[in-house]
């Protein structure tokens, strides 16, 4: 069996837009607005503003846990963490659905026990500083807007902001229908139909958090039309030990090996090959490997075998 050729294709750190100047507004305004409500709860005796000032004071920590994951996925990598440090944006999208889910379940709870023993909520000073919250929390959140659809990092802190931009609403429609009738017990209502929202939306963040530190394959991602795509390549007559997966969540990288009878065609064609794999699939970290005889040979081959 005659040697395999490596190639690694080098395109340089892909970890995304900065999003350091971001987070950093994110974190002012949220933290602006926690004073403001947590003011605003002490001034009026309000338990539930002072509730939901606690309650956003853990997404100014959220927030910045997701910075630190984006400043850390910046960093070179080192003799310990040869990919870098991007795996942190993928715990820090995982630590942010939890966070989101956890939070749901509290609201619901409190809001059950509201729903039996109502309790006589300030109206009109509840609705403006919700209605600061939701210009807030929506603000934070078209920060994130550009970001989301390739960052799950991103994709976290903007589903966060927008599930308590949907809260404040819900906030302001309660508090003005109880402005209305009095009706005290369309406060827990509107929470948890808002909650039940919110839940839906981050189990999707969680499911791919999930599945990107387990090493899945990205969702936006089609696997089996990469194998097919290198198969189809010139000289190329199959294909095994296709490994794809995130290094952050916005880098993904690939590993295959390519059975090719008449050898390495040489460094020019694999350079060729990665660079169309960073722009037919967004491939930034590619290695390939070519072997001249069949795949039987490998040990690496059969499909069960990692």
């Amino acid at each position: 069996m005659d040697l395999p050729v490596a190639h690694d294709h080098d395109h340089g750190p892909a970890s995304g837009r900065d999003l350091g100047s971001t987070f950093k507004w994110a974190v002012a305004l949220n933290a602006a607005y926690v004073l403001i409500e947590a003011g605003a709860g002490l001034t009026i005796g309000s338990l539930a503003l002072l509730a939901d000032a606690a309650h956003n004071l853990t997404d100014v920590a959220g927030l910045l846990i997701a910075w630190g994951a984006a400043a850390a996925s910046q960093q070179p990598p080192s003799d310990r963490f040869t990919y870098g440090f991007g795996r942190s944006t993928i715990l820090a999208a995982l630590a942010n659905a939890i966070a989101i889910l956890v939070g749901v379940g509290a609201v619901i709870l409190e809001s059950a026990q509201r729903l039996s023993e109502p309790i006589a909520v300030p109206a009109l000073p509840v609705l403006i500083v919700a209605g600061i919250g939701i210009a807030i929390n929506a603000g934070t959140a078209l920060l994130f807007s550009k970001d989301r659809r390739h960052d799950l990092n991103a994709e976290g802190a903007f589903l966060h902001m927008a599930a308590d931009a949907a809260v404040s609403a819900g906030v302001v429609l309660s508090a003005g229908a109880m402005l209305m009738t009095g009706w005290q017990w369309l406060d827990p209502v509107a929470a948890i139909a808002v909650s039940l929202i919110i839940a839906w939306t981050a189990f999707g963040l969680l499911k791919s958090a999930f599945g990107l530190s387990l090493d899945g394959v990205p969702a936006s991602l089609d696997r089996p039309a990469v194998d097919g795509w290198l198969r189809d390549r010139p000289g190329v007559v199959a294909v095994h030990d296709l490994h794809v997966w995130s290094l952050s969540t916005t880098s993904i990288a690939l590993t295959a090996h390519l059975v090719m009878p008449e050898g390495s065609p040489g460094d020019a064609f694999l350079d060729r090959l990665a660079d169309e794999l960073e722009e037919t699939f967004g491939i930034a970290h590619a290695r390939l490997q070519v072997e001249t005889v069949g795949g039987d040979e490998c040990r690496l081959a059969p499909a069960a075998v990692i």
